[in-house]
């Protein structure tokens, strides 16, 4: 409770801080009682709201001992940058015309200088008051531990299961012990156990020579997720186990709601959908994302979570959630795919079978989460399909994503494909290569002789099941065979008769 008090005290500062940055510069104004008036003294009052929002959430009152002057001179930075940036949106949707530019940015300038002078006179404080622990203990140099060199070597160390529980317990907690002594049968000598993000830890170990590894460093705080699971890939055996945990976008909502009190809470939150969520989506803010950040902390949905491990040669064994942690267990069973162009951004480009059995990327707009597409097996295996040929309960497809499906946005990028002649109009769906492979033989060979379309024949005969969408494209591909033209506007004027008046949506 006393940190929690340390902080109030601080922020109470920090206000006055603020508080004194505005009066000042009213003061330096001619006619000063002009800018104390209602209007500005409004405009003042959502800027104290956004200042904390963004001064709580990126930890500027968080200050340790031990802490680093750069660290606390970026928190104020960005904060502040972020508090300016929320008025001026104010400022523009409002329309406040006449406001004085001088008085927002004067009021935020002076503050944060005055914040940075304080800080920095705080950290000279404490650094010449504190005796420097690693005087008085010195930290062992890494040549005095005596360090396994080869396969030989950690055959000879063992551990047993109560270390174990000690270590894991006061890392992540009792539960996802527990969770991990289920997957691994008791046996902890053949199981590397790391808390680390860096590769480095993972490519030093010897080929092949542990059973399972366990990291319990959150992947939220991994710089390079892909590359760090591509490494696990390739030390592990055939059937080897990997066992790790991560917050979900879920669980962080759950969390920042409940630490913060109502309203600020949803203030809060705002500020992390923006940054961690909608910044990494743009290339430009993407990077300014990745300079403030350096990839810690990244907020990561379940869908993208296991999405990556997919693509990275693995499947799911087991998942959980302990402790608000998302606990996974997956099983080695292939290579990693090293995909170059992961489906990240806005715009996604999928792969889709075409004309003679050749791959095209389709172009969409982003309706699921990133690498959603390594899941299509495992939400069929998991689910199967639902009426309309839909995977059942596919939780890929994100808040925003259905209902840009319902307004059919998510297809207009299509319009590219049928530019570069890889579709027509009307035809067969374009088919990932997993949703083909659940179509009989004799239509998977006969459906690439043609060139797939926009408007598939789904939407003209409003099939439920699999075997009733095969035999509507089969029709279709009867009638296409003795009059192609009259057969396309049939069912073009059908599709758009289901689309409009039976509310048909995209899938």
């Amino acid at each position: 409770m006393a940190k929690y008090g340390t902080r109030f005290v601080i922020y109470l500062i920090d206000l006055m801080i603020l508080t004194g940055s505005f009066l000042l510069v009213a003061l330096y104004k001619p006619a000063p009682a002009r800018y104390l008036s209602d209007e500005y003294l409004i405009a003042f009052g959502a800027l104290v709201v956004a200042w904390s929002a963004a001064s709580f959430y990126f930890k500027k009152y968080s200050f340790k001992k031990k802490g680093s002057v750069e660290r606390l001179v970026r928190a104020i930075l960005v904060s502040n940058f972020v508090s300016m940036g929320v008025i001026l949106v104010l400022i523009v949707l409002f329309w406040v015309s006449g406001y004085s530019r001088l008085m927002l940015f004067g009021t935020i300038g002076l503050a944060t200088l005055l914040e940075l002078i304080t800080g920095n006179l705080y950290y000279s404080l404490i650094n010449t008051t504190t005796i420097r622990q690693d005087v008085v203990n010195p930290p062992i140099k890494s040549w005095e531990i005596k360090t396994a060199r080869n396969a030989r070597d950690f055959k000879k160390s063992t551990l047993s299961s109560d270390m174990v529980k000690m270590a894991v317990s006061k890392e992540c907690g009792p539960g996802i012990y527990a969770f991990m002594q289920r997957q691994l049968d008791g046996d902890c000598n053949k199981t590397l156990f790391l808390s680390t993000g860096s590769r480095f830890n993972v490519e030093m170990q010897p080929d092949n020579h542990y059973r399972a590894v366990v990291n319990m460093k959150r992947v939220n705080d991994i710089r390079f997720i892909n590359k760090f699971f591509e490494s696990v890939n390739r030390k592990l055996p055939e059937g080897g186990l990997f066992i790790g945990c991560a917050e979900t976008k879920d669980l962080r909502k759950k969390r920042i709601l409940k630490k913060y009190p109502p309203v600020l809470n949803m203030v809060v939150y705002f500020f992390d959908y923006l940054l961690k969520r909608v910044f990494p989506k743009f290339i430009l803010t993407r990077k300014i994302y990745f300079l403030f950040t350096r990839g810690n902390n990244r907020v990561l949905s379940r869908a993208e979570l296991l999405g990556r491990l997919y693509s990275c040669g693995f499947s799911v064994c087991d998942e959980e959630f302990v402790n608000g942690l998302y606990c996974y267990c997956v099983k080695k069973n292939g290579r990693p795919s090293y995909d170059l162009n992961p489906t990240y951004g806005v715009f996604v480009k999928l792969q889709r079978v075409g004309k003679d059995g050749n791959m095209i990327r389709v172009y969409k707009l982003r309706t699921m989460h990133p690498f959603a597409e390594y899941l299509q097996k495992y939400i069929y295996e998991k689910n199967n399909l639902a009426n309309g040929g839909k995977y059942k309960n596919d939780f890929r497809v994100t808040t925003l994503g259905r209902l840009l499906r319902a307004l059919w946005i998510d297809e207009l990028p299509m319009l590219f494909n049928l530019l570069k002649g890889e579709v027509k109009v009307v035809g067969v769906r374009p088919l990932s290569m997993q949703y083909y492979k659940l179509y009989n033989k004799e239509l998977q060979e006969r459906r690439i002789s043609y060139k797939p379309g926009l408007i598939p024949p789904f939407y003209a005969d409003m099939p439920d099941t699999i075997e009733e969408i095969q035999d509507s494209e089969t029709r279709y591909l009867d009638a296409y065979d003795k009059c192609p033209w009259r057969t396309d506007i049939r069912y073009l004027g059908r599709a758009a008769f289901n689309i409009i008046f039976k509310k048909a949506r995209s899938r």
